[in-house]
């Protein structure tokens, strides 16, 4: 049987395939981790799938340590203790590329045309240990964060069953090593990281705004003081600026303003203040993002 650490949408979507799938004989205990960074963390959702199909859970936490020979690990943000129990760990990149911190955020940032899930054994260092499975899926630009979240669920859902059955069949997984040489790092980001850096192309800026949408905070900027959020964007065709001023209104229609990049124009339709009320449409034009 399998101890399982699951937390967001994506664990949910994997709680709820496993058991449509007739795996429930295997689960022994499903602990539900909690997010504050998200709009809606699913830890509610878990726990009424649990209820549902009489499936032993707890939150945040095991009292009594893992029980079972192996756990299995889904946006899971806290450490986990073990001296006995095989931990897998289920990482939002096709490693030894962006290993860390915030992966799909960040490969949506840098417009990566392939993302993925790697399921690999926990090691001292994070996302280096033995790799289990991967799954891949192509990307199509553009694609908000939670439309890449609801695809890449799939290939956790293919991953996580290909390993129940492996465990049933035969209780043994085959790993390999991963290549060193290959390998890159995502950074965790913090409030700081939600700043738009209206520097930057307008298709990276629009990329960053859709990456870190809801069921995160949004992408953050400053207008008249005060700060505002960025909820969606659309590209507009560049023209020669003579003085160019980055983050600037250049145009307004009707109410939707027109902003500055390093290189390229964006087309700003929606915008909220700190209580999450419509600012648009604006009603100044000489205005500048920050």
């Amino acid at each position: 049987m399998v101890t399982l650490f699951l937390a967001t949408e994506k664990g949910f979507h994997v709680l709820h395939s496993l058991l449509q799938n007739q795996k429930v004989h295997v689960i022994y205990e499903v602990v539900i981790g909690t997010d504050r960074n998200v709009v809606n963390d699913y830890s509610k959702d878990i726990e009424q799938l649990c209820v549902a199909y009489n499936v032993k859970y707890c939150y945040n936490q095991l009292s009594e340590g893992i029980k079972t020979e192996y756990a299995l690990a889904i946006s899971w943000r806290k450490l986990i203790k073990s001296d006995s129990a095989k931990i897998i760990v289920l990482h939002d990149s096709i490693l030894p590329k962006y290993r860390g911190f915030a992966p799909l955020v960040n490969q949506l940032v840098n417009g990566e045309k392939v993302i993925g899930v790697t399921a690999l054994i926990a090691s001292e260092q994070y996302d280096r240990g033995d790799i289990i499975s991967q799954s891949t899926i192509p990307v199509e630009y553009p694609i908000k964060i939670h439309e890449a979240i609801q695809q890449i669920s799939i290939c956790y859902e293919k991953i996580v069953l290909e390993i129940f059955s492996t465990l049933t069949d035969t209780n043994h997984l085959l790993l390999r090593k991963q290549r060193e040489e290959d390998a890159t790092y995502s950074l965790w980001r913090d409030d700081e990281d939600y700043r738009i850096n209206w520097h930057e192309k307008s298709e990276k800026i629009k990329r960053f705004i859709d990456a870190v949408g809801f069921p995160y905070k949004g992408a953050k900027a400053i207008l008249d003081n005060k700060m505002v959020t960025i909820g969606n964007v659309e590209l507009v065709d560049d023209v020669f600026i003579e003085n160019r001023d980055i983050g600037k209104i250049i145009f307004m229609e009707k109410g939707c303003p027109t902003v500055v990049c390093g290189e390229g124009l964006l087309l700003v339709n929606e915008i909220k203040d700190e209580e999450g009320l419509d600012l648009l449409p604006l009603k100044k034009f000489r205005a500048r993002f920050m």
